[in-house]
């Protein structure tokens, strides 16, 4: 999905302790699916999937559709994970359909006690950052929702408007911005699949 760095990774795969992570993406270059490379004149280092690596992108999108076809719906609220969500709408954000210039997007989840409040603040040149913390800019549009509507919308199990319609969700700022949201706020890569119909 193109996330490279470390902590792109574990702010992506938060039920994963670092640990367990740092374990995992030394199989990953043992087995020679990924390659560690540090970058020049940084500290940091960067994971970059091999040829064998990129081949397993069908059977990864493959679990994936399955997901989304039979499992999706039987989440408990504990489960669901906002950062999880906030890296992929971070990741999927269309920058082509926003103005120029600078734009920043907060996302409010009134119900949960951590991580409720969030930023992504989209640069002129289209580079984007996630933040928790405020980055102290003008917010051009505010996103106020429940954590499972915000998700459904995300997978593709209800439409924007529908939420907004239930109540679910609120959003203010920018009239242009707001009229235009279904264009630059990108759903999961899998929304498009279905849920199977059930055989009972």
């Amino acid at each position: 999905m193109g996330s490279t760095r470390f902590n792109e990774l574990q702010r992506g795969l938060s039920h994963i302790s670092p640990t367990l992570l740092t374990k995992r993406l030394g199989q990953l270059v043992d087995h020679e699916l990924v390659v560690r490379k540090k970058l020049p004149e940084q500290r940091r280092v960067e994971y970059q999937l091999t040829a064998a690596g990129k081949e397993l992108a069908p059977v990864v999108l493959g679990l994936g559709e399955w997901g989304m076809r039979w499992a999706r719906g039987q989440m408990s609220d504990d489960e669901l994970d906002v950062e999880l969500l906030m890296t992929d709408f971070n990741r999927r954000l269309d920058c082509s359909q926003l103005p120029g210039g600078r734009t920043v997007i907060k996302f409010h989840f009134p119900k949960l006690d951590t991580f409720s409040l969030w930023w992504i603040v989209v640069s002129d040149d289209g580079s984007r950052e996630l933040c928790v913390n405020n980055p102290g800019k003008e917010v051009d549009i505010t996103i106020s929702s429940e954590l499972r509507a915000l998700t459904e919308v995300w997978a593709g199990d209800i439409s924007i408007s529908q939420a907004r319609k239930e109540g679910r969700m609120q959003v203010n700022g920018n009239p242009v911005l707001v009229r235009t949201i279904k264009s630059w706020l990108g759903l999961s890569l899998l929304a498009h699949i279905r849920p199977a119909e059930s055989s009972s």
